[in-house]
């Protein structure tokens, strides 16, 4: 799961739009992100994804024009 912040006003469009540029270029690094969620008001943009580590995450993020503040590797599921 990884975190965006200061994305204050992101039209559904816009999320959109990013979460493509991500599609895209994900295989080259082995990530596959499955949604993403943002709140326009906070700026906060919410992704998840499977992926080999955090660091494929933020170069896929960084390579698509919009890097991620934080990401979190979640290890336990239920």
């Amino acid at each position: 799961m990884d975190v965006h912040r200061g994305m204050r006003g992101v039209t559904p469009q816009q999320l959109l739009e990013a979460h493509r540029a991500d599609l895209i270029i994900q295989g080259e690094e082995g990530v596959d992100f499955k949604q993403a969620w943002a709140d326009p008001t906070s700026g906060m943009v919410f992704c998840l994804s499977q992926a080999p580590s955090a660091d494929a995450v933020n170069k896929i993020h960084a390579r698509a024009g919009h890097p991620a503040d934080e990401v979190y590797e979640l290890t336990v599921k239920v």
